[in-house]
């Protein structure tokens, strides 16, 4: 056990010091805001693709559709399915005309930012809404890494939860502090073929411990047939228009995360875009695709050796890890856990910190700061960040996938539809976008303490369309944009 023990924590050792060492390079080639916080658009097919879908997936990928799939079988791929076309509508409807537009409209770093240059807003009143909601949502998102990253560490080295999360949190911050978005990207490349690798390899081999695909799904229909439908629910109740719905929304979450939307501005060029969309929906489709199979491996295995005795099934990945692997293998496979938090979270301290400082702190109290002295300030809002979200995540209860829903519907309602809508509508005003922005986040916020009857339907769903209808009466009630605005517009779609 000592043994075992020793091989896992080598090869974590091995793993971050590897993640160190690119986040100094990426800190030797960080010079200005531009580069800290989108890494000079410098970022080419492969790194877009796996940086957006690394911080996408986060520790949800390798512990929360896991964890539902081994408790709700192949219903689970209504959730991935969801994703999977929000992942290529993202990329086809978005990217390119974000990129471009943000170069136009001021060369926009952030999201709030680009809002605010977008509309003219002169207020400064949309800017820093924005921003106020980026850190309310992220919080939470970033919540949800480090409460995975503590029971990875509680389950793989027995620690104490509170421990577990405090370290995390450390190889989490410590290379975001310093290496900034290129840093986040060049890490995410690594980290995303690691997290598809082991999720591809994990339940292959569990399945051929116990007797191959065949004997698996036999194994799956004998501990309860309805998990091999996605028609029913595991007590065999006809799964009703409110849940499928909530499942598959989940993917019209993507317009509106900060985090992967960055990746889109920061693509090198208009002409990558393309082979970057796909890179990112066949990684998207077999990382899910594993993530389900361990899941539904898993319960085989536990009900086949364990006597189906397993607390969390959030913890399933780890459990199998353990059980079959030699602890070298499992300490590879291990890290693409690590991996895939440190993936996430840095990318939303990142978002942060931007938000903070460029939204926040330039806006407001220092229009006149230099690049070196927002770099700073980007770095203490991400130590300050990162306490706030530890401090959330202190409770060893709270549920990965839970955490994740909250945040992700939070940012899919307050910032889709205004982007969207702001890309490809020239008539959109000021006003609208702040109404569809408030909305949409007041909504998500108050449907998320209802319950029963339609109130069970997923928050993004209404928060979506709330959002939508304030953007589209606020602006059509409100004056045409000034001739420079939709000159602007123009200027955007001449690029293209």
């Amino acid at each position: 056990m000592i043994e075992s023990n020793l091989a896992i924590y080598g090869t974590f050792i091995v793993y971050l010091i590897l993640m160190l060492a690119i986040g100094y390079y990426a800190y030797m080639r960080t010079a200005s805001s531009s580069d800290y916080f989108l890494g000079g658009r410098s970022l080419g097919p492969w790194p877009a693709a796996l940086s957006a879908g690394a911080s996408d997936m986060s520790g949800w990928l390798l512990l929360g559709l896991p964890g539902y799939a081994y408790a709700a079988g192949l219903e689970s791929l209504w959730l991935a399915g969801g994703l999977l076309l929000g992942t290529w509508g993202n990329w086809l409807i978005t990217a390119k005309r974000l990129r471009t537009y943000s170069i136009v409209a001021k060369d926009s770093l952030t999201l709030p930012e680009f809002f605010a240059n977008r509309f003219q807003d002169r207020s400064a009143l949309l800017q820093v809404i924005s921003a106020f909601f980026i850190l309310l949502f992220f919080l939470f998102y970033t919540s949800s890494g480090l409460v995975a990253g503590g029971k990875l560490f509680e389950t793989v080295f027995g620690l104490d939860y509170t421990t577990a999360v405090v370290i995390g949190t450390v190889c989490v911050v410590s290379y975001t502090l310093f290496g900034g978005f290129l840093a986040v990207s060049w890490t995410d490349l690594v980290q995303g073929l690691l997290m598809a690798a082991a999720l591809l390899i994990v339940p292959i081999i569990v399945m051929q411990v116990d007797g191959g695909w065949g004997a698996m799904f036999s194994s799956l229909r004998d501990i309860n047939p309805e998990l091999l439908t996605i028609a029913r629910d595991t007590d065999g109740e006809t799964l009703g228009l409110i849940s499928i719905i909530s499942l598959a929304a989940w993917g019209l979450g993507y317009f509106g995360q900060p985090h992967i939307l960055a990746r889109f501005k920061a693509s090198r060029s208009n002409e990558e875009i393309p082979t970057a969309r796909r890179i990112a929906v066949i990684w998207s489709g077999l990382a899910m695709a594993g993530a389900v199979f361990v899941g539904l491996a898993g319960l085989v295995y536990v009900n086949g050796h364990m006597d189906g005795n397993i607390a969390d099934g959030e913890k399933i990945f780890m459990v199998l890890v353990n059980a079959v692997f030699h602890p070298v293998i499992a300490g590879i496979l291990l890290a693409a856990i690590l991996a895939a938090i440190m993936s996430t979270a840095d990318s939303q301290l990142l978002v942060s910190s931007s938000a903070l400082a460029e939204d926040f702190y330039k806006k407001l109290f220092r229009p006149d700061a230099s690049a070196k002295e927002i770099v700073m300030v980007g770095r203490l809002a991400v130590l300050g960040l990162s306490l706030v979200a530890l401090f959330l995540a202190f409770d060893p209860d709270s549920s990965v996938l839970g955490l994740v829903s909250y945040a992700w519907a939070g940012f899919g309602a307050a910032f889709g539809p205004a982007l969207l809508l702001s890309l490809y509508w020239s008539r959109m005003n000021r006003n609208g976008a702040l109404a569809g922005i408030v909305v949409g986040a007041v909504t998500v916020v108050v449907w998320k303490q209802l319950s029963g009857g339609i109130f069970d339907l997923y928050e993004i769903v209404p928060g979506i369309i709330f959002a939508t209808i304030a953007i589209v009466v606020v602006t059509l009630a409100g004056k045409e944009p000034e001739e420079s605005i939709r000159a602007q517009h123009e200027e955007m779609l001449k690029k293209l």
